[in-house]
């Protein structure tokens, strides 16, 4: 094996006696491994991190794997394994940070539930919505009024529009224990909670990396294998519409998908494909919906569920684009 990458970081223990542990990247015909040894019950302990052929994924999986490291007291000898690792957090992330800290449950509960109804009734993500460290932070500062409300960080003019009097309508019901403007937050704050919190983060940020480097390798293995969307819905534990979504980015990123789209509309009947081809010709296919609106009529949609129409059209639209760009060779 080649060893390609190798730091030593230390940890300062309750009793005051430092320890040492190593983290190495190495190669062995082009296989890649990331490896963590460390001291333990007098003997030197290893946890392979990573082992496989993608650069990208091992990448991601070291990063991952050296924030929690972080995070949980050790200081490498030689910096700069994490290129943002100084990067210091502000004023945001710090109203970010109390609010998780300082989630008021009840009221958090009571908004995570109304934000699945209005998502329910608007045929919307929940976290198109609102995402949870916004409600936390809501949950947290309880505002009173929509200048308190737009105070919080990610709650801004579009959301009040359309939302603001349903949360305060739950928040006027919770008495608040704090004040606004929320510049008191930078003051009581604790600095070992808050640099815990911020390493949390960059091991959230790597970790939806090196899954999403899985996901990748997954799909691609379930394509070539031969298996349809219902099965790799089942085995990533992933709804359809996301699945779907992926598949086009990664055909957009240049694998090769066909395998998959030929299966899938295959199952289409050939007089609905041909309603699909001709609508697009017509209208274009940059939206979806006009498309939805040309091939079926108001009585063939009702009862339907609309995830499972959009879902042929963008398989359809996905199929037809890479014939295109064929022929455009």
């Amino acid at each position: 094996m080649q060893l390609v990458f190798l730091n030593t970081l230390e940890k300062q223990t309750d009793e005051g006696r430092v320890v040492s542990a190593q983290v190495s990247i190495g190669e062995t015909q082009g296989k890649w491994s990331v490896v963590w040894t460390e001291p333990g019950g007098g003997s030197i302990r290893t946890n392979v991190w990573y082992e496989g052929t993608s650069w990208e994924e091992m990448i991601s999986t070291f990063r991952h794997g050296v924030a929690v490291k972080l995070g949980e007291g050790y200081e490498p000898v030689l910096d700069g394994m994490l290129e943002d690792r100084k990067v210091a957090g502000g004023y945001v992330s710090m109203l970010q940070c109390y609010g998780e800290l300082h989630c008021r449950e009840e009221l958090y509960n009571a908004l995570r539930e109304w934000r699945r109804a209005k998502a329910a009734a608007e045929r919307k993500a929940p976290y198109a919505i609102a995402r949870n460290n916004l409600l936390m932070m809501i949950s947290a500062y309880v505002p009173h009024t929509e200048e308190e409300l737009r105070s919080i960080p990610g709650w801004g003019e579009a959301k009040s529009k359309a939302y603001a009097e349903d949360v305060l309508t739950i928040t006027r019901g919770f008495e608040r224990r704090t004040t606004f403007p929320l510049t008191w937050v930078q003051e009581v704050l604790d600095p070992k909670a808050y640099a815990k919190w911020l390493y949390k983060q960059k091991e959230l940020k790597y970790k939806s990396e090196m899954d999403r480097h899985r996901m990748t390798r997954s799909i691609l293995q379930a394509v070539q294998d031969g298996l349809g969307l219902d099965e790799l819905s089942e085995m990533l534990d992933m709804d359809r519409r996301r699945l779907v979504e992926r598949i086009e980015q990664l055909d957009r990123a240049g694998y090769d998908m066909s395998p998959l789209l030929d299966r899938e509309i295959s199952r289409l009947p050939e007089e609905e494909r041909e309603r699909i081809r001709e609508a697009i010709k017509a209208v274009g296919d940059k939206y979806l919906k006009p498309i939805l609106q040309q091939v079926y009529s108001e009585a063939e949609l009702e009862g339907k569920p609309l995830d499972s129409v959009y879902e042929k059209l963008r398989l359809m639209r996905l199929r037809l684009r890479k014939g295109q760009a064929r022929e455009a060779m």
